[in-house]
């Protein structure tokens, strides 16, 4: 057995052997490939029929295919399903939600902030490991975690309409304290789901990115299905007065109750994935070339030659790696924390269907970004900024719709509401194949770091809700369009 000098953090091996390593010892998720003996039997006139850099991206492509289990790719997409599913599930629901509700249409902003704290759950979790001295079985959190998330999801089913009268007012209390579980979980996921997968090969933390996704468009699927924020029409109703034009929108297909009890459904699905992920012996050899230890600490090793597809060690400094937390956190800032609250400002003016179908298309641009990961470059550092800078342009394009609600330029043009769904579409998708970048990036760094990405993920997230909160509550620099009849 080693002996920790100081300059390192001790490992446990699974043969019960302490491995020290350093805490400047920087790795990186590139990949490195080595061609097998069937392709040194190549003819060199079929290979000079490719560009030497193609014919190795495209080997490479076919190795990371045929280097991975399918099973394993579907129980670890649907164990990420389960992460955002109840939150997401809400918030569609709210074109229901706000007729009955006391707070009406200024519902959303407070289930935001209660989104938020949902934080409470990481936080407790990282001050019990700390507490603990790392000694957390990160299976047993998990499932703790995902169980109440699943309760939750059929109480909710029963209970989401009850209210209660606090300072004289009335409020929902019962769907604040289900959106509070349902928040927990989530949140929870980037400092516990995420790290744990880590110790994966790299190919499936990019099937659970994917996963995180598929949480959102599920239920919008089922939502689509159900009939929720369907278009208005105007009809003309006879009065005493004489006629008036009234708005009328098509009743859904279910409730919120039967919503409910479908994502409770999906919720067990994805219980069911990761007690397979964590348990089957095939999902197991699918690790990688990593020493696990507990409280989400590993590191991987250097390649010994018996693998084709390996993960070649790379530098990253120390100024790299802050930077490039500061960036998911500015990120999550934005994307996260304010976009989904002025998506709304930015797209209504320019109709309904420009509205759901910007919603709809950012929700499948969001899986096919991290699905495109896996085939596509994922680790520059310059192609993350380039990316990013992007972003950047197509941010302050939606910003300035939103400021100019409820009239933006070319409000009464197709130009315009084209111009809007494919601008909010493209910036969905490039933020979320950022964040899978920038996730593979890090991963490459041991547990700890999915542990930092996912805390500073979450801090950003926080500190964007709360400031877009204050300035649509408190100020009126954001103007609500409102379809009217007449």
């Amino acid at each position: 057995m080693n002996t920790n000098d100081g300059d390192g953090e001790p490992e446990i091996g699974q043969d019960n052997t302490v491995h020290i390593i350093p805490h400047d010892q920087a790795f990186s998720s590139e990949v490195d490939y080595r061609g097998s003996p069937a392709d040194s039997d190549t003819p060199d006139e079929s290979r000079s029929l490719l560009h030497p850099n193609m014919r190795e991206r495209l080997l490479r492509y076919r190795d990371r295919i045929k280097d991975r289990n399918l099973i394993v790719d579907l129980l670890a997409l649907t164990f990420a399903v389960g992460t955002w599913l109840c939150v997401n599930g809400t918030f569609l629901q709210l074109p229901l939600l706000v007729d009955t509700a006391p707070e009406s249409w200024s519902l959303p902003s407070y289930l935001s902030i209660v989104v938020q704290l949902g934080n409470f759950g990481p936080l407790m979790y990282t001050i019990v490991q700390k507490i603990s001295h790392d000694n957390i079985n990160e299976s047993i959190a998990i499932y703790t975690f995902k169980i109440a998330g699943t309760i939750s999801a059929i109480l909710a089913a029963f209970f989401y309409d009850r209210t209660a009268v606090i300072g004289g007012k009335e409020y929902s209390v019962a769907l604040y304290i289900f959106m509070f579980l349902f928040a927990v979980t989530a949140c929870t996921s980037s400092v516990l789901f995420m790290p744990y997968m880590g110790r994966f090969k790299e190919i499936y933390l990019i099937t659970y990115l994917c996963g995180e996704g598929v949480s959102g468009l599920l239920p919008s699927i089922v939502a689509l299905i159900q009939g929720v924020g369907g278009s208005s029409e105007c009809v003309l109703h006879q009065t005493e007065e004489g006629p008036v034009w009234e708005k009328y929108t098509t009743p859904p297909l279910f409730g919120t109750r039967v919503f409910y009890i479908i994502c409770f459904g999906l919720m067990i699905c994805s219980c069911i994935g990761f007690l397979l992920l964590d348990r089957l012996k095939l999902a197991k050899k699918e690790y990688a070339n990593v020493t696990v230890t507990t409280g989400n600490k590993y590191t991987y090793k250097k390649d010994n030659g018996s693998s084709k597809v390996v993960e070649k060690l790379v530098e990253i400094s120390s100024f790299q790696y802050k930077c490039t937390l500061l960036l998911m956190g500015l990120i999550s800032f934005f994307a996260n924390g304010m976009f989904s609250s002025i998506q709304s400002y930015s797209t209504m003016p320019y109709g309904n269907e420009a509205y759901h179908l910007t919603a709809t298309l950012s929700l499948i641009a969001n899986p096919i970004a991290c699905f495109s990961a896996a085939f596509l470059p994922h680790t520059s550092l310059k192609a993350i900024l380039s990316l990013t800078s992007i972003a950047v342009v197509c941010s302050i394009y939606v910003f300035v719709t939103a400021f100019m609600s409820p009239n933006p330029f070319l409000v009464d043009s197709s130009w315009g509401s084209t111009l809007v769904v494919t601008i909010w579409t493209v910036l969905i998708g490039i933020v979320s194949f950022v964040k899978v970048c920038i996730t593979t990036v890090m991963r490459a760094q041991g547990g700890k770091s999915l542990v930092w990405t996912g805390a500073v993920s979450l801090t950003g997230s926080a500190v964007g809700s709360v400031l877009i909160f204050v300035l649509i509550n408190c100020t009126s620099i954001f103007k609500s369009y409102d379809e009217t009849c007449g």
